[in-house]
């Protein structure tokens, strides 16, 4: 049997090697997954899945969607904007019902339908890229926008967070997002740090047994959206997104669960199974997240080690392979009341 370092050798490719060391969120990952007590990574089952997986095409999205405007570029990267600073908690933390409304003759869900619902807005002229909107924002004005089967979950945090963006961005990038990001760095350290050092409400870190956990889920999403978004036409482009991780959400633990990469202490499976929710910040809820991006990573290099140098695919587009096979699987995940994802 492999020890981990071992196994890391063996799947180690050229693009994974460029990554930083310390890398600012795989370093604070790995000692969590060697002194997990809840969630195991399964290095034979990645293995096993590169073998097939590797094959695939595996493609980079374009986040072309209609309930994303087109055709302004500065209008298109506001909006992404605003729909990852609020990117979360889409089920009703009772009765586990998903939100849902219509847009353009269609049901949307989940975060698809929090998107329909601002789309809704932009279309109807509400200013909702501009921060004087923003920070001015209440209740009442959500209530309204989010239209749909139920409340919008967690919909006093989205009115904190809107609030907080607004006042940023109207105090010193004339209202816009595009203007804060204009001139800032295109590395993806550095591009991170800028963008939670300014919004707060962006950071996603925790504590495990005292050392400072980084997992940045949305912070990292709105910079790949943007990347794979833009970088063709050159709007906006990071000089390196291989730095990216794969999103610690709800819906990517799955995948792996059921690939056999994942798998949970007998206590942790049958909470996730009776619906019951997991805190934020136990141990349970930070071994779940870390062992997504530790073993999505050790995942993406064993698919490189398999692919020609051209074919070459990194973290975040193996995120994008397990998010749209599994989103709307009837396999239970984890729940937790939390901003974070």
């Amino acid at each position: 049997m492999l020890d981990r370092r071992q196994f890391l050798s063996l799947v180690a490719v050229p693009m994974i090697e460029r990554l930083q060391a310390p890398h600012p969120i795989l370093s604070t990952i790995e000692p969590v997954v060697e002194r997990a007590q809840h969630v195991r990574v399964h290095d034979d089952r990645i293995e096993a899945v590169a073998e097939w997986m590797a094959y695939e095409s595996l493609s980079w999205p374009d986040f072309r969607f209609p309930t994303i405007p087109d055709g302004n570029d500065a209008d298109t990267m506001d909006f992404i904007f605003l729909t990852a600073s609020i990117n979360f908690a889409f089920t009703d933390f009772e009765k586990h019902v998903i939100f849902t409304t219509e847009y353009d003759g269609a049901e949307r869900s989940d975060s698809d339908g929090m998107m329909a619902c601002l789309k809704r807005a932009y279309d109807r002229g509400t200013p909702i890229l501009e921060g004087r909107y923003l920070q001015a924002v209440t209740r009442a004005d959500l209530e309204a926008l989010f239209r749909g089967n139920i409340e919008m979950p967690m919909l006093d945090e989205r009115v904190a967070i809107f609030r907080e963006i607004g006042g940023a961005l109207e105090k010193s990038y004339g209202g816009r997002f595009h203007e804060f990001l204009k001139d800032g760095p295109r590395g993806t350290t550095a591009a991170l740090e800028r963008l939670i050092e300014t919004f707060p409400s962006f950071r996603d870190e925790s504590a495990y047994r005292g050392a400072r956990v980084a997992f940045q889920k949305r912070a990292q999403l709105l910079l790949w959206q943007l990347h794979a978004r833009f970088r063709a036409s050159g709007y906006f482009a990071l000089e390196d997104p291989e730095q990216l991780t794969v999103f610690a959400d709800y819906i990517v633990p799955v995948g792996l669960r059921r690939l056999g990469i994942l798998s949970y202490s007998d206590a942790l499976e049958r909470a996730i199974n009776e619906r019951r929710l997991i805190p934020r910040d136990s141990e349970e809820e930070i071994e779940i997240r870390a062992g997504t991006i530790w073993a999505s990573h050790l995942l993406t290099r064993a698919i490189n080690a398999r692919r020609p140098s051209d074919r070459q695919v990194i973290d975040t587009v193996l995120d994008t392979r397990l998010w749209t096979h599994y989103h709307e699987s009837h396999w239970p995940h984890h729940l937790t009341v939390t901003t974070a994802y």
